[in-house]
């Protein structure tokens, strides 16, 4: 059975739903193929929900801008939706002298970045606001929040559908091929079809190089290696201690073990960092010993027996072990050279907050 569309999007997670509203919203024909039971079940639901100003991000990179683009525009999509989110501040820390050049490292990337609104806390003056911390100095970032990531997508799944896009479930793109004409999508599922396409964005997250591959006529050189990196979090028992997010210094490759506190005031320690080599959520509670002694760096009132495994996430990363982190990769036909396609690599922390931003880009991008 064959079937045609303007536009297929693979991937029914934040970005793939922000995009496709984007798309739906320009008045385009647009259907989202999702191979999980449920839109949004991989990295957009394992996260820590945080709206991120953009203080971290190298100069220039799609990261900083379009992380500062997006939360500006999800703040106000927010509100004008009735999405759930709180603009609750976060203290970046110094847990002791030594980390006090990054901090004010962070202070200058964040003016850079166009994030300037930061402002600087003594040991004292922190104090006063977050009584269990213990640190040399922070940085507050009052731009910074949290939003509900399950109300997002479904409001960008609400709005996109009412301009008549739709979705479909279980419904994986197990191969496809690139002509003149357009993209053939073979798509799996209990109704297996090939589904031709004018234009198509790969938005599949863990999956986008995987999905990349399947679809012949992609360079296969200008497809990126694949690496997952996984994040445990822990839950505090009892009363919430924090009325802010604290982040620590980043030390190498991730921002250490941080305090998210949700909308519904559970507050969470995580993530920290691993390499696997698959897709496995499993959680690991020998991290435990691990976990406490982070937190007590800057949290010595925690108390043992407090934490609780949570969950885990895992990142879709695009370079290895001790390589340079990355920036986003959005590769449009001049980077691969197949007109109506649109690749997503690598769309790790801040793609929550940066959804409605890489949205707008792969409009602009398909209508050029």
């Amino acid at each position: 059975m064959a079937e045609s569309i303007e536009c297929a999007v693979i991937g029914a997670g934040v970005v793939g739903l922000a995009v496709a509203r984007r798309l739906a919203l320009a008045g385009r024909e647009v259907v989202v193929l999702e191979a999980e039971k449920a839109f949004g079940t991989h990295t957009s639901a394992r996260n820590s929900e945080v709206i991120h100003a953009g203080i971290y991000y190298p100069t220039g990179s799609l990261k900083a801008r379009l992380c500062v683009a997006g939360r500006k525009a999800l703040y106000r999509y927010c509100a004008d939706h009735g999405v759930n989110h709180k603009r609750i501040g976060k203290i970046i820390v110094a847990c002791d002298e030594s980390e006090l050049p990054g901090l004010e490292k962070y202070r200058r990337q964040a003016g850079i970045n166009g994030v300037g609104d930061l402002q600087v806390l003594t040991a004292d003056a922190l104090g006063k606001m977050e009584p269990e911390v213990r640190c040399a100095a922070g940085l507050l970032s009052p731009s910074t929040g949290i939003v509900d990531s399950h109300g997002l997508m479904l409001s960008c799944l609400g709005d996109a559908e009412a301009r008549g896009a739709s979705l479909a479930l279980a419904s994986e793109v197990v191969s496809g091929r690139a002509g003149n004409d357009g993209i053939a999508l073979e798509v799996g599922g209990a109704d297996a079809l090939t589904l031709n396409c004018k234009t198509v964005v790969n938005a599949a997250g863990l999956r986008a190089q995987a999905v990349a591959r399947s679809i012949a006529g992609i360079p296969p050189q200008t497809i990126p290696p694949a690496w997952y990196a996984i994040g445990h979090y822990y839950t505090l028992s009892g009363t919430a201690p924090f009325r802010r997010l604290i982040y620590p210094v980043a030390r190498q490759d991730w921002l250490g073990v941080h305090v998210t506190v949700d909308l519904g005031g559970q507050v969470k320690f995580g993530p920290d960092f691993a390499w696997i080599d698959r897709i496995d959520y499993r959680f690991d509670t020998g991290r435990e010993s691990a976990f406490y002694a982070a937190i007590r760096r800057y949290y010595p009132g925690l108390k043992d027996g407090a934490l609780q495994p949570g969950y885990t996430g895992i990142r879709p990363k695009i370079a290895g072990p001790g390589e340079p982190m990355p920036d986003f990769v959005i590769q449009g036909p001049r980077e691969h050279g197949v007109a109506g396609l649109v690749n997503l690599y690598g769309i790790e922390s801040p793609g929550l907050t940066a959804s409605l931003a890489i949205a707008d880009t792969v409009h602009d991008l398909l209508a050029a």
